[in-house]
């Protein structure tokens, strides 16, 4: 008789944090479909279906949309790489831990890297935006549109259009935004927007969906010299999706997590989703409020679906999240940088956005800062 080891119990988390996030039963249901092989015809199959779905959520028409192995990050190192060299010069929008990250991917392929910056929690308005570009000239602009590290949600348009004006390409970094809330890349005139699947589409990590204009596919393909990021060489890339030829093993079951949480998504409806996310952070914030707590972010640039709530004077954050943690299974994340000890950050997203999970935190978060 074959002896069969018994599998290990991950424990039960409330995933209040700002990712992972939790994650639908009927993702977890399609993860344990069979495995197939990275050139097998359903895998490209359930890819396509992946890209189609992918294209509604970011709000685009773009062709070249895809999922790339790997976090957010390697959607990020996407973007960077393909469309940074030695030489080229970058302007960033910098109010937050993860434009300071994009910063030092573009440095580490041979950017000149050019910052606009402000504290961190705070945006840029129009004609701030508008004064860095013209002024600086760029090839490149990159703003985070929902800055984790802060809960602070930038505004695009006046980005979009002075980098237009300058014949720059704009990234729009959409990790903790897509499947909350709009992206709306056409719309806006953004050129290469990247995200992960472990934030507002309610899915484990591994895949960073990234889309791409004709515009900046115009850039690609006039570029001379290779790409220093092999395995996210987008042209490569491209063969491997479109022409099906080896590339890498991509993984079967993290395409399947992600089509099952795109089919959610569509089932819900996407403006029924982003409302539903924008209505019950509003009722999380009158809960805090309720509580004597204050929000790092001013309304009107609050990230709907990442709170950041301020620590209370003489409580120690460390502490209250470890409390949440061990008593009530809860997780959520501190502040980093200059935020560090400053701020709870809270996600509230795709399952866990109701009103009765937000009474369900607030209860156990309140039992935790005594």
């Amino acid at each position: 008789m074959t002896h069969v080891s018994r599998v290990s119990q991950a424990p039960k988390r409330l995933l209040f944090g700002p990712g992972p996030t939790q994650v639908d039963p009927s993702v977890y249901e399609a993860m344990a479909q069979n495995v197939v092989g990275h050139l097998d015809p359903y895998f490209f199959e359930v890819a396509e279906d992946v890209r189609r779905r992918l294209r509604a959520v970011f709000g685009t028409r773009n062709t070249m949309t895809l999922a790339v192995s790997g976090t957010g990050s390697a959607g990020m190192e996407t973007a960077v790489s393909n469309f940074t060299q030695p030489g080229t010069k970058f302007a960033v929008f910098c109010a937050g831990y993860f434009a300071d990250r994009i910063c030092e991917m573009a440095r580490r392929h041979g950017a000149t890297v050019v910052r606009a910056e402000k504290p961190w929690g705070e945006t840029f308005d129009g004609d701030e935006a508008r004064d860095f570009i013209r002024r600086e000239r760029p090839d490149v602009v990159a703003f985070i549109h929902a800055e984790t590290s802060t809960g602070a949600l930038q505004e695009p348009r006046a980005i979009c259009e002075a980098a237009r004006e300058t014949g720059a390409l704009v990234i729009a970094d959409a990790v903790t935004s897509l499947g909350a809330i709009p992206v709306d890349v056409d719309e806006c005139g953004i050129d290469i927007a990247y995200s992960c699947t472990q934030k507002g589409l309610s899915c484990p990590p591994g895949l960073a969906p990234v889309t791409i204009s004709p515009r900046a596919l115009e850039r690609l393909e006039a570029r001379q010299t290779p790409n220093q990021a092999w395995c996210l060489d987008l042209k490569l890339l491209r063969e491997y999706f479109d022409g099906r030829k080896y590339h890498h093993t991509a993984s079967s079951t993290l395409y399947y997590a992600l089509q099952q949480a795109l089919r959610v998504i569509d089932g819900e409806g996407l403006e029924s989703r982003w409302q539903r996310h924008r209505e019950v952070h509003r009722y999380f914030v009158e809960r805090m409020q309720d509580m004597g707590l204050e929000m790092h972010v001013a309304e009107g640039r609050r990230i709907p679906n990442l709170n950041t709530v301020r620590v209370p004077e003489g409580v120690n954050d460390a502490q209250v999240r470890a409390r949440l943690l061990e008593q009530h299974g809860i997780e959520i994340a501190g502040g980093f940088g200059p935020l560090a000890g400053k701020i709870f950050r809270i996600g509230v997203m795709g399952p866990l956005a109701t009103r009765d999970n937000v009474d369900l935190f607030t209860e156990a978060f309140s039992a935790a800062l005594r």
